[in-house]
């Protein structure tokens, strides 16, 4: 099953996504700029195959909801996200707020 549902954090719009999947759910928060993630985020691949992308992620482990996702401290960022100012460590609720 996917969800997918608007919300807001301080008035500003994201996009999140639930995909239910055997043993596992995927979780994503995103704008235009960039986005937050579950633990199957690759920050690795992002930061060097596809670092021409200057893609603007973070990665947070060990959460099962979006809820979960935006309170929990960032484990890896992108290199692009350390440019704007995140942080691993930083909540990922935080981290959009950068993104906007």
């Amino acid at each position: 099953m996917v969800t997918i549902e608007t919300l807001e954090i301080e008035g500003h719009p994201f996009t999140a996504v639930t995909v239910a999947l055997p043993k596992t759910t995927l979780l994503t928060v995103s704008n235009d700029n960039g986005y937050i993630m579950c633990g199957a985020l690759d920050v690795g691949l992002l930061n060097s195959k596809l670092a021409d992308r200057r893609i603007l992620a973070g990665r947070a482990v060990g959460v099962k909801t979006i809820e979960q996702l935006l309170e929990a401290p960032l484990e890896s960022i992108t290199i692009e996200a350390e440019a704007i100012g995140i942080y691993p460590g930083m909540t990922g609720k935080d981290a959009l707020l950068k993104m906007i």
